[in-house]
């Protein structure tokens, strides 16, 4: 089956290639030797769970041992996945234990290693002390402490959290600085995910500029070519999960599990494939398929491009005893001025002999909450709102300004309706578009229809191009200062960025 959605131009697969989906759309931080050993067993990161409607934790900001920024929880390096239920209450009092004079360079000089929280995708309040990045934020020594509250009709699925400061995003997201947070009760719209085996894959970009063991990771992911598309530069990154380089995935033939697994790059899109394998698609950066059309509660898909911070929750199935599959992240072409996104190998699927020890997914006695909305009328109107990406030498810009602190809101919205926006990009590089509180529908590209629309909240906007979104701003949890960005980090943190007032 093709189907697409807001899609870059795909450069061919890494192997053989079969019929594409294309959506618009490490958790411990390690560093591994290479010393020839087989690759470890994936598995998933540390969980906290939410008791009594309440998660609480304190969670440092710190150097690791190997230089780079990390979160730390209970003094090791870890970025545990914390999971809630609709409203419960989250409180992380977040401690800022970098040095004051900081070890690594910035998008935008100088560093001074502030640093703060966003819970990516979550519709909850921008003010604080919640989802605020404009207000929050802590130097050294700081703490910060934020009380976030799901509301009780939020939607179950696969959320993340990261830092946010200004100019300081992209070099710690790059380090590792994420997590995954999951919202429970997502079998409540798709029963047959009940009992089945669940991962939770966080895949990040890893940094191989100037390492000794560069040749090392490029073969170890198969890397075969620094070219990739119309980029000029080779790559500097490679992707691992878990933060593992490579690892064994280990599935039963004809066995089904659930992976949740998020793109925490800083920087950098996975177009991910199961060699031979279909996805069965449940869930698109946190949101449901049933929600918004209970008739067509998954689909299937050959393979799925995931922009910077985008999220895939699909069921999977183990191949046939004694054959080979890989998931691997295709090569994507960003574009002539875009960044090398060349194709490799993630993680390698093994068959399970032993009994399976995986979490399961938990049967849900939530009840769904089913949005199925007609925005016909909505989508033939002009544009509301409309968001032009540009860049130059001395940065990047929407509708020409450079983000400011201190700058006036660039729009209003109020609370209660849905909008359309058209997102340009006036580039020649791939810029994926985000905006915090809300998600969308992406409905057309380059204006003309997508044949199978998609709730997001992280879209692709083709470079030369454009798509077109109905916003849903109907939550009145949502009153408040927000923004919109690009969620390539470094071009967030050099200007490609703007203010939002839900009122």
């Amino acid at each position: 089956m093709a189907w697409e959605l807001p899609m870059s131009r795909i450069a061919p697969a890494l192997r053989t290639s079969v019929p594409a989906i294309a959506i618009a759309a490490s958790a411990v931080f390690c560093s591994l030797g290479l010393t020839g050993k087989p690759p470890g067993l994936l598995s998933n990161p540390p969980e906290l769970h939410a008791k009594n409607h309440a998660l609480s934790l304190t969670l440092h900001a710190a150097i690791a041992s190997d230089g780079k920024n990390s979160f730390y929880f209970h003094g090791r390096p870890n970025a545990p996945t914390l999971r809630l239920s609709p409203g419960d209450q989250l409180k992380i009092t977040y401690i800022n234990d970098l040095p004051a004079k900081p070890q690594e360079s910035c998008a935008m000089t100088p560093c001074m290693d502030m640093t703060n929280l966003h819970f990516h995708g979550l519709t909850v309040s921008p003010n604080a002390p919640q989802d605020d990045v404009l207000d929050m934020w802590a130097m050294p020594g700081q703490a910060l402490r934020y009380t976030v509250e799901i509301p009780k009709d939020h939607p179950p699925g696969l959320y993340w959290y990261h830092t946010h400061p200004h100019g300081e995003s992209h070099r710690q997201v790059l380090d590792g600085m994420s997590g995954a947070l999951v919202i429970e009760g997502i079998a409540s719209y798709f029963p047959p995910l009940a009992g089945l085996p669940e991962r939770v894959l966080v895949v990040r970009g890893r940094s191989i500029v100037n390492d000794p063991q560069s040749a090392d990771l490029k073969h170890r992911v198969e890397l075969d070519s620094d070219v990739c598309g119309a980029e000029p530069e080779t790559p500097e990154e490679i992707m691992t999960v878990n933060g593992a380089v490579r690892p064994r995935i280990e599935i039963a033939p004809g066995q089904r599990q659930f992976w949740r697994l998020v793109n925490a790059s800083a920087d950098r899109y996975v177009d991910l494939q199961l060699e031979g394998q279909t996805f069965e698609i449940v869930a698109m950066d946190g949101m449901p398929m049933a929600l918004h059309d209970p008739n067509h509660r998954t689909r299937m898909a050959d393979h799925v491009l995931l922009p910077p911070a985008g999220r895939l929750e699909a069921i999977v199935t183990g191949p046939a005893a004694g054959t080979p599959r890989h998931l691997i992240s295709r090569c994507v072409d960003t574009g002539p001025d875009g960044d090398p996104n060349p194709a490799m190998v993630l993680a390698d699927m093994v068959s399970r002999s032993a009994p399976d020890s995986t979490p399961k997914t938990s049967e849900s006695h939530f009840k769904p909450s089913l949005k199925a909305v007609d925005l016909t009328a909505e989508e033939k109107t002009p544009p509301r709102f409309i968001v032009m990406f540009t860049e130059d030498k001395n940065g990047f810009y929407i509708n020409g300004e450079k983000f400011a602190p201190d700058a006036v809101p660039m729009v209003r919205a109020k609370v209660g309706v849905y909008q359309h926006w058209r997102i340009v990009n006036a580039t020649g590089e791939l810029h994926p578009m985000h905006i915090h509180q809300v998600h969308f529908l992406a409905y057309a590209e380059n204006e003309r229809p997508i044949a199978e629309p998609m709730w997001l909240d992280t879209v692709n906007v083709p470079y030369r191009g454009s798509v077109d979104l109905i916003m849903d701003f109907t939550d009145p949890v949502i009153r408040g200062m927000s923004v919109f960005h690009c969620h390539l980090l470094n071009h967030e943190d050099k200007g490609m960025m703007a203010k939002i007032l839900f009122e």
